[in-house]
């Protein structure tokens, strides 16, 4: 399996992870301005599962959840989200 996939299939994680807690998926929802058909329809796009990192990476106590749920490391969502469209770290030199 290639970084990339892997990176997909923690984000599809994390995805799931979302949808299972009531409070935090409404928020998610929000932010990305999605209706929950495109949800599942979007659920196949690297670009749309670095998003869901993105914001799952937006607070340390979602990160602790998601991993310590999923068996993870801290640092798995991080790196999965580099492996995906648009995660390469920024240079500002």
């Amino acid at each position: 399996m290639s970084q990339q996939e892997s990176a997909e299939t923690l984000a599809l994680q994390a995805l799931a992870w979302l949808a299972g807690h009531e409070e935090l998926l409404p928020v998610f929802m929000g932010s990305t301005g999605l209706s929950s058909d495109e949800l599942g329809s979007r659920a196949t796009e690297p670009e749309f599962l670095g998003s869901v990192l993105d914001f799952l990476l937006m607070d340390d106590a979602w990160i602790v959840a998601f991993c310590d749920a999923a068996g993870l490391r801290y640092d798995a969502p991080m790196r999965a989200r580099a492996a995906l469209p648009g995660g390469e770290a920024l240079h500002w030199t």
